[in-house]
Order: structure tokens, then sequence, then C-alpha cells
């Protein structure tokens, strides 16, 4: 018998005007541009971090927006960003966030070997020079230790000041959402392969 959930999807007949709009604009955004990620239970319910972010709206829709302004505002190679990512859901375990980036890393041109040992917590030797620096930085933040001055040094060379930028806040709001996840265990989708599988 499976244990019960820490926070259950909240299917949208059940949002307050507001949050169904904020409901409806993730769902339209995701399927167009993830589809493959599965992000809507049976009920038509945002699950993933969304899940807790709308149950908890008073702090979920300003980090939905933290989300929103990131993505929105990407300069970095979308490969070297989902190299920082799948290095921050490594480095925290979470399981929904691997699961997702996963694929998204695929689309993006990661290659079978290399999403999967990022997503165990290793470095792919193959990585381009920004991917390597984006996995450096995500890897000794993710550590909470201050980033070596060798490394910042690099990742300016490497990806320019605004570019470190772009990749810290990436960083860091990764590291939000897979808090989110891990406190409330949410799992990878029912019948898909999930990142220790």
């Amino acid at each position: 018998m499976e244990p019960p959930s820490r926070i259950s999807p909240i299917p949208p007949g059940d949002l307050s005007p507001e949050l169904r709009e904020v409901h409806d604009g993730i769902a339209g955004l995701v399927a167009h541009e993830q589809e493959r990620i599965v992000i809507l239970d049976d009920d038509g319910a945002l699950i993933g971090p969304f899940a807790p972010m709308l149950t908890f709206p008073t702090f979920g829709v300003p980090a939905l927006m933290l989300q929103r302004a990131v993505a929105a505002e990407a300069r970095l190679d979308p490969a070297v960003r989902e190299v920082a990512i799948l290095t921050v859901g490594a480095a925290y375990g979470a399981r929904y966030l691997l699961y997702a980036h996963e694929q998204t890393a695929d689309q993006v041109g990661l290659h079978a070997a290399q999403v999967a040992t990022l997503a165990s917590g290793g470095r792919p030797p193959d990585l381009t020079d920004d991917q390597a620096v984006a996995h450096d930085v995500a890897r000794a933040l993710t550590a909470g230790r201050i980033l070596p001055g060798s490394t910042y040094d690099r990742a300016v060379r490497s990806l320019g000041r605004e570019g470190v930028g772009e990749l810290v806040f990436l960083i860091g709001s990764y590291c939000l959402t897979a808090v989110v996840l891990n406190c409330f265990d949410v799992p990878v989708p029912v019948g898909h392969r999930g990142p220790s599988t």
C-alpha cells in the first residue's frame, strides 16, 4: 500500500479564478513547449512542483514568476541550461525535476550518456566548455560553498558577466524547485521512468 501523498494536486474547478488563470497558463505553456513531460493528472490538475506552489500561493506564485522570468529572459544555450538544471536535480535527488529535465535535455541535444551521467551526479567528460562551466558552477553552489575565484573567472570568460548572472539565478530557482519537490516527496508520474530506474 502506498503511503498517503503529502500534498494533493488541486483540480482546476476547485481553484479560485486567479489561481485557475495561473493553472491554465502553466498547463498551456508546458504543454506547448514540453509535450513529452506529464504535468497534469487524470483530473486535469497540475502535478510536480506546481501542486505545492498552487497549494501555498502566497509563496508559490512568486516562485513561479521567478521561474517564468528566468525562462523568458534566457540567453544561455539551452543545453548549457539543462546541464545546470540536471546538476541541481542530481545534487538534491529531486525525482520529478530529474524526470522532466532528462527529457528536456534530450530535446536540446545532450546525448543519453551525458544525461545519465549528469542525473546520477557525475560530470560527463565530453561536455563543451560552456556546459562544463555550468556544471562546475552548479555543483559548487549546490554544495553550499562560495564559488572559487578560478571557477568564477572561468565562467565569466566562457559565458560573459550577464551569462553568469543568468546562470546563478537559474541555479537558484531550480534549487528552490528541488527543495519544494523534496519537502512534499513529489513522485514521478505513474508509469513513467524515473531517474533511479
